[in-house]
């Protein structure tokens, strides 16, 4: 059993909660404590935007069972700054924490298209320029918001804008969609975009295709300034532009390599120190990146957690899982995005007017590059990671 006697675990959220659960179920038994900046317990922030803001009749959908590391959780505290050689955590309180193993989980925050050269401009009003969805508390403000049905912009064609999108016209809102290129294109492929694009114009959504955006505030509302020329007016407008790492707080530290928190494929960023979830820069066939799921930072943390304890990694299958809901349509995905050609299909037809439901397969040479998609297909996850094992050719 490890030596350590006293960890800490900076960060609330799922990847925090699910290492420190990890430590305990491995034996770990001494002194836990789990630094968290927001004072809810930890929540499913997928929930968010996929029944928060679509169903306002169930508020609990967010909620997740009680963690039981039994550990002593400090909410709505941040950490400020770490002292590496001293192994201590400095946090906004003023108090220092001693460690002898560290867990990293400080995840993302929301990027907002007022920062840097998109900064929004305002000539009256006070109030927010825009909206983000990234905590309870935005998807509560945004739902409330919503419910006015006021003309929408969303700014960002990822899979949180499109999620956001959908929800807002299910909820009445007139609804514009402003991406730079496709929507879902980078993150999904071409096939999938086209796939989802098709159904959300269907549905009502407006798309409009730009360079980029800039935000102005004005005394009737705000206005989107299309890189064109053009200007979208809205009564809100919602970005949802990508996020930064929560990592300031390691300014000095010495842990960050060109402001990435790097970790190895078990997390270890040096002895004692471990990283999981959003905030972690991690090995992926793709390259050392950020790798921000759900599914991954529960992934990560219980391999960080391991490692931290001094267990090797056990071999697995460690390729992302993905889901998104929108426009009438359920995806499920296991495999490295974005997907590239055109997929084997399995079952199912995508052709097939109103009942759209199919199982699809992009087949590659090694495991890394393969991957599987059911949309509107009820399929077991395993059953989905199994279809993704190489299939030989001939």
């Amino acid at each position: 059993m490890s030596a350590l006697r006293r960890v800490v675990v900076v960060g609330g959220g799922i990847a925090g909660v699910t290492a420190a659960d990890t430590l305990r179920q491995r034996g770990f038994d001494g002194e836990l404590t789990i630094v968290g900046d927001e004072p809810y317990a930890a929540y499913s922030r997928p929930a968010l935007s996929k029944t928060l803001l679509r169903d306002p009749d169930d508020p609990t959908a967010h909620e997740l069972p009680p963690a039981s590391h039994g550990g002593t959780e400090l909410r709505g505290v941040a950490a400020v700054g770490l002292d590496v050689d001293a192994r201590t955590v400095l946090l906004d309180s003023g108090d220092r924490l001693t460690y002898d193993g560290l867990v990293i989980a400080t995840g993302c925050r929301a990027r907002r298209l007022g920062e840097g050269e998109g900064r929004a401009q305002s000539d009256s009003s006070d109030a927010p320029v825009e909206l983000t969805l990234r905590t309870i508390g935005d998807a509560l403000s945004l739902r409330s918001r919503v419910a006015e049905r006021p003309a929408v912009v969303v700014v960002g064609g990822g899979p949180l804008g499109m999620e956001i999108a959908s929800s807002c016209l299910d909820n009445g809102c007139e609804v514009t969609l402003v991406s730079q290129g496709p929507p879902l294109l980078a993150q999904l492929g071409r096939h999938l975009s086209h796939l989802f694009v098709s159904a959300a114009v269907a549905r009502g959504l407006r798309v409009v295709e730009s360079a980029g955006a800039r935000l102005v505030r004005g005394s009737h509302g705000t206005r989107v300034v299309l890189a064109e020329g053009a200007t979208l007016e809205a009564g809100l407008v919602v970005t949802a532009v990508g996020d930064r790492p929560n990592v300031e707080w390691l300014d000095g530290s010495g842990l960050l390599d060109r402001g990435a928190l790097v970790a190895d494929a078990a997390g270890r960023v040096r002895p004692g120190v471990v990283a999981a979830g959003d905030v972690a820069s991690v090995p992926t066939p793709h390259g050392i990146r950020r790798v921000p799921l759900w599914s991954s930072a529960i992934d990560q943390a219980r391999t960080a957690a391991a490692a931290l304890l001094g267990a090797e990694p056990a071999p697995g299958d460690h390729r992302p899982y993905f889901w998104t809901e929108q426009f009438g349509l359920s995806l499920k995905a296991v495999g490295h995005l974005p997907l590239d050609g055109e997929p084997e299909l399995l079952d199912g037809d995508l052709d097939a007017l109103g009942d759209q439901r199919a199982l699809l397969r992009w087949n590659a040479a090694d495991v890394d590059g393969s991957a599987a998609v059911a949309v509107n297909y009820r399929i077991p996850i395993p059953r989905l990671r199994r279809l993704c094992e190489p299939v030989a050719a001939g």
